[in-house]
């Protein structure tokens, strides 16, 4: 099953919903917080969908962890989960040939509880406002572009996770303060069960030793890739909406600065921008891993 709190999304979720099904998931749980776009008449629409309703303060939620975590502790112990954002869509090697059920079953017999992947954002060449935005549309076709290596990797002793930053919210945005700039490391791919709770949004989670989801042996452990579908037109008029709710995550001066350029419709594309071309290519590029799934 997959779990997603989400505000506001019509023009993407038809897409997410074909992109998980096509992967394995059975069943989708979603928060839908006081969307006013028709996102939660599409929701309850589908058979597969079961959706939560609330217009309580995101931000109050512990940006929306208070209630996937109550959410999970419900409806997910002992299930293999997907947890992600709708503008977030879950890749991994060998997708699409492997559906979830066969890397599931792959990580009880490695005893892994958890797979971690690296969000990957994708961005189109131009203005963020001239990026097509339809419902249904597949926003790949939209953005098509990706930052193949300005990344940097820190450990974060009290949880014993890594931290990944870079992309090009960091190359454009955060250029200054490069240590504020997003958390690219996810943990969207989980075995529930009720000791578990989320702490910082997916970045990480409890017990702790969960967190510890890469090699320390010198070899590679598998990941996957959150493709991030954020850069659509739609963007442009959000980060307008989203500055003046204040219910972002995050420090909000920063991220105040952050709206205001998003709203500009910047471009983010450079000269040493890459075309995303698949899990492979990712692969070649060290964004992802096998780790011996072969």
């Amino acid at each position: 099953m997959l779990f997603c709190t989400l505000r506001n999304e019509a023009e993407r979720i038809d897409w997410f919903l074909q992109h998980y099904r096509a992967l394995g998931v059975g069943h989708f749980i979603f928060v839908d917080n006081a969307s006013t776009d028709g996102t939660r008449a599409r929701l309850l629409a589908q058979p597969d969908c079961t959706v939560y309703s609330t217009d309580s303060s995101y931000k109050a939620a512990r940006f929306g962890m208070d209630w996937i975590n109550w959410l999970m502790l419900r409806h997910a112990r002992g299930h293999w989960c997907v947890v992600a954002d709708a503008d977030e869509l879950l890749i991994y090697p060998h997708w699409p040939d492997r559906p979830l059920p066969a890397l599931t079953n792959w990580l009880d017999r490695q005893g892994q509880q958890i797979m971690p992947a690296m969000m990957l954002e994708l961005y189109p060449k131009g203005p963020l406002d001239q990026a097509p935005c339809h419902a249904g549309m597949n926003p790949l076709s939209a953005l098509e572009w990706f930052d193949a290596a300005n990344y940097t990797i820190t450990h974060k002793s009290l949880l014993d996770c890594l931290l990944i930053q870079g992309g090009p919210r960091a190359r454009l945005f955060f250029a200054d303060t490069p240590n504020r700039a997003p958390t690219l490391t996810k943990l969207p791919l989980v075995k529930w069960r009720a000791r578990n709770a989320w702490v910082n949004s997916t970045h990480s989670i409890l017990p702790r030793a969960l967190n510890r989801a890469f090699s320390t042996d010198g070899g590679e452990g598998i990941s996957g890739a959150l493709l991030h579908t954020k850069f659509l037109a739609t963007v442009v008029e959000k980060s307008r909406i989203e500055k003046a709710r204040a219910e972002h995550f995050g420090n909000a001066p920063v991220f105040d600065a952050y709206y205001d350029h998003l709203a500009q419709a910047p471009d983010l594309w450079c000269m040493h921008s890459t075309r995303y071309e698949g899990w492979e290519q990712l692969e070649t590029l060290g964004l992802i891993s096998r780790g011996g799934w072969g």
